[in-house]
């Protein structure tokens, strides 16, 4: 089984090294910021053997905490002599607070204290998507989440940030790299190049869709030609039942066709708006199509999801990507706190206590 699976069932504590697949040029400081591999080295010729205690913490109440057993992991792997180093660490998952202390690490500054930038890096990263996340899943309530975070970063952020939209508890990814840790697939609807390749013809890109996955139900993205009450209802017509849903993904910049003879000085009528879907499925259940699901995306936030969940628009899967993973709220500071057992930090800093840290063991598999 997973690892996340049994970690979830609480068989184990912790991702493993194994899980985890890291450059060699992390360890020899490529991604460190260069005034802490200058601190290593002068601590290392001039004040070498010192004790000290590190601490990483952020700023924000009710915080979904991701990104420790990928730090873990790092120091594991990278540390000099890892098995003299105590861990000490919450778990991927807690709810964490302000100044809370989610890590603390114990041993000679020269054998891990290059490494505290990364570590901030991935903190703040991973906590930040699970966050998003779980702000997003609060209010969907029973309406799925879709992640399309894929197409809005650098394509070496999918595997950590797909990891943290599991953590949060969102499954339906867009590729298999964002389900690399944790086994899942990615999925999707068509795309509109498959609709452009078929000069425009909605139907017929649905139609070799299926014949090409006929083990699949079409989900259908309908927005092509910015009419997309009337090219669902044509698609339905044809497909029936082997349409299962329709996404809309029109552009905030275009109104639907749907309204050219309608007065929309009441609301906004650009982009994906409500209007726009309550008269979709009306229109599909006239016609008796009720079976076929609406999937919403393009700009979707907690807050539109929230406004619409209570206006009950007829959602049943919603599609989000930029609010993921381009709304870093948790940035990570890494700090020295203890020196040879005595408090040692700078103004303004404790060693916090903390009474949810628990002791991580050398090696944390087996």
């Amino acid at each position: 089984m997973l690892e996340v699976e049994l970690k979830k069932q609480g068989k184990i504590s912790r991702l493993t090294n194994k899980t985890f697949q890291f450059e060699k040029e992390l360890g020899e400081g490529f991604y460190a910021a260069n005034y802490f591999l200058k601190s290593n080295e002068i601590v290392k010729r001039h004040a070498p053997n010192h004790i000290v205690t590190m601490q990483w913490f952020q700023r924000r109440d009710d915080s979904m905490l991701c990104g420790v057993d990928e730090a873990i992991a790092i120091l594991h792997t990278f540390a000099i002599h890892p098995e003299e180093l105590e861990i000490e660490a919450l778990n991927d998952g807690d709810i964490i607070n302000n100044m809370e202390p989610v890590l603390k690490v114990t041993g000679k500054y020269e054998n891990f204290g290059f490494l505290e930038s990364v570590i901030d890096g991935v903190l703040a990263r991973r906590t930040s998507v699970a966050t998003n996340v779980r702000e997003v899943l609060r209010v969907a309530g029973d309406t799925p989440v879709f992640s399309m975070a894929d197409r809005q970063d650098d394509y070496h952020t999918q595997v950590g940030d797909g990891y943290a939209t599991y953590v949060a508890g969102i499954t339906k990814v867009s590729t298999d790299a964002q389900g690399k840790w944790w086994g899942g697939k990615g999925m999707g609807t068509m795309p509109h190049a498959l609709i452009q390749v078929c000069d425009g013809d909605v139907i017929k890109a649905a139609q070799i869709y299926h014949k090409t996955f006929p083990e699949e139900k079409v989900t259908a993205l309908i927005d092509y030609n910015n009419d997309v009450v009337t090219d669902t209802l044509k698609l339905a017509r044809v497909l029936k039942e082997d349409l299962k849903a329709v996404r809309v993904d029109t552009s905030k910049s275009l109104i639907d066709h749907y309204f050219d003879d309608k007065d929309t000085s009441g609301f906004d009528p650009h982009g994906v708006c409500k209007e726009l879907i309550f008269a979709l499925r009306e229109a599909l259940d006239k016609e008796g199509f009720n079976y076929v699901n609406i999937v919403v995306s393009s700009s979707f936030s907690p807050e539109k999801i929230k406004e619409w969940k209570k206006l009950g628009v007829p959602v049943n899967l919603y599609g989000v990507g930029t609010y993921f993973v381009n709304n870093m709220t948790c940035g990570f500071t890494g700090d020295l706190v203890m020196l040879d057992g005595k408090p040692q930090a700078k103004e303004g800093r404790a060693n916090y206590p903390s009474t949810r840290l628990q002791k991580v063991p050398y090696p944390i598999y087996k």
